[in-house]
């Protein structure tokens, strides 16, 4: 299964993608727009963790390009933050699968990962 991280945070991807790894999951993180774009550009992941607030570039705009160009990557947005957390989220992004705490566990991300990748 192919996962592509995209978080700023250095150390919260860093623990995702350890975590991810260990359950037999390919994954690769990256911490901005720009690289997302360029991953996606001749990768498709099964899955992305986008956090919904980035230090360089935007979620939405990843999760857009994501859906044009895979249109069966499904989007857990992660965040630490009270937008969207009326889950208009899944009005602005098609591909949208969850919504979730960055605090989230990773045990509790990997059952997601696993169950949405499973489901597309």
């Amino acid at each position: 299964m192919k996962v592509l991280i995209v978080e700023s945070k250095e150390e919260l991807g860093f623990i995702w993608q350890r975590h991810l790894e260990r359950q037999g999951m390919e994954v690769v993180r990256v911490a901005t727009q720009e690289d997302a774009i360029t991953h996606l550009t001749s990768n498709a992941p099964e899955i992305i963790i986008l956090d919904l607030v980035l230090d360089e570039g935007s979620a939405l705009a990843i999760s857009d390009f994501a859906n044009y160009r895979h249109p069966d990557t499904r989007v857990i947005f992660v965040t630490n933050t009270t937008f969207f957390s009326d889950g208009s989220i899944f009005n602005h992004a098609g591909n949208a699968c969850a919504f979730v705490q960055s605090t989230t566990s990773p045990d509790d991300l990997a059952a997601m990962v696993e169950h949405y990748a499973a489901a597309s």
